[in-house]
């Protein structure tokens, strides 16, 4: 919905414009193309404190509503993690998204390791279908994680559908503890806890499922890693066969592996798109607040008081904390999945299965 432009202030609209149209580029470069019935482009983001300005550094510009969307636009299904309490924000850009998308919430998961966070899915309602069955995870008394904690905040299950491809979404926001220690254990354990809880409901129903989201995995030899693939979970890169790690390191710094995509899917249903990128992620700051745009928006961003007061540091302070406000410290991991079975199931019914 781009007609909002038209009453910018001229300036504001001729950057905003420039940038979305760089940004619809690179995802052009990055992302397969959507199809109507062929393909799945499923995602998970974790969109940095969407949209409180709890912690100062904000607020987010107008433009940057417009980048979120056109990023969301990008695919037909995304998890988004770390959306705030007031959806009001939220919102807008369902607004910019258009009156095909809609989506399903949780509440927020109290206390402090809550954060006052959301977990959101978004999905355009021309190719995917909520298949009447959402709630959040609560372990049993026998499997509470690491000695009697539930989830820092509860994981988010929906069951959906997109062409021929019926599936249970999971979407976690994951305990970030320590690299060591007791808040390392509950890490782990809390990664041990959802996989174990859906490996055992897809024992029991048989039906497909897919757990993403911000996992805080450490790093693919680690024991956070381990808890996962132990219960027999399959990740893009396992089905890439590809061993260039940076395809897979989704926060900014394009050096961690907390976002993963994981499935338990009946035999012949897990199908990579045929796009030759049908995996990975989509770095957007090599088209919206790139690093060398430091200075055009230190006279927006300056109210914060937060801005140093040399050239060199405020280019540091853009880019790896105020921008990450606009945007996110993690970009977008995705996967692009067959899900047209019209041939296999034609020639079962011909064969008399």
């Amino acid at each position: 919905m781009y007609w909002q432009l038209k009453y910018w202030r001229k300036d504001d609209r001729e950057r905003a414009i420039d940038h979305i149209s760089a940004l619809r580029s690179h995802i052009a470069q990055t992302v397969p193309r959507r199809t109507a019935s062929n393909t799945l482009l499923l995602a998970t983001w974790n969109v940095r404190d969407f949209d409180s300005n709890k912690f100062g550094q904000g607020p987010r510009l107008a433009e940057s509503f417009h980048y979120i969307a056109e990023v969301v636009a990008a695919f037909d299904l995304v998890a988004m993690q770390e959306v705030n309490e007031d959806m009001g924000p939220f919102e807008k850009v369902m607004d910019l998204l258009g009156p095909s998308w809609r989506y399903i919430a949780t509440d927020v998961t109290e206390g402090p390791s809550g954060n006052g966070e959301r977990m959101v899915f978004l999905f355009d309602s021309n190719k995917v279908q909520f298949k009447h069955i959402a709630g959040e995870i609560v372990l049993p008394k026998s499997s509470l994680v690491d000695g009697g904690h539930q989830f820092a905040r509860s994981p988010f299950l929906v069951r959906f559908q997109s062409g021929w491809f019926k599936f249970n979404l999971c979407t976690v926001h994951l305990y970030y503890g320590d690299d060591s220690g007791e808040g390392y254990t509950r890490r782990v354990a809390e990664i041990d806890s959802i996989a174990k809880c859906l490996k055992k409901r897809a024992d029991e129903d048989g039906q497909n499922y897919i757990l993403l989201g911000d996992m805080n995995v450490v790093n693919p030899d680690d024991e956070t890693m381990k808890a996962l693939k132990k219960h027999k979970f399959i990740l893009p890169a396992d089905l890439t066969l590809d061993n260039d790690q940076l395809r897979w390191t989704s926060n900014m710094g394009r050096n961690k592996h907390y976002d993963q995509i994981a499935f338990l899917v009946r035999k012949g249903e897990l199908e990579l798109g045929p796009s030759e990128h049908n995996a990975g992620v989509l770095n957007y700051y090599k088209a919206v607040y790139t690093e060398d745009e430091a200075e055009a928006y230190f006279p927006l961003g300056k109210a914060n008081g937060k801005w140093p007061g040399t050239p060199a540091k405020r280019k540091t302070y853009f880019t790896e904390e105020w921008r990450t406000w606009q945007m996110s410290d993690h970009v977008p991991l995705f996967i692009e999945l067959r899900i047209d079975f019209t041939k296999e199931y034609l020639k079962r019914i011909r064969e008399g299965d």
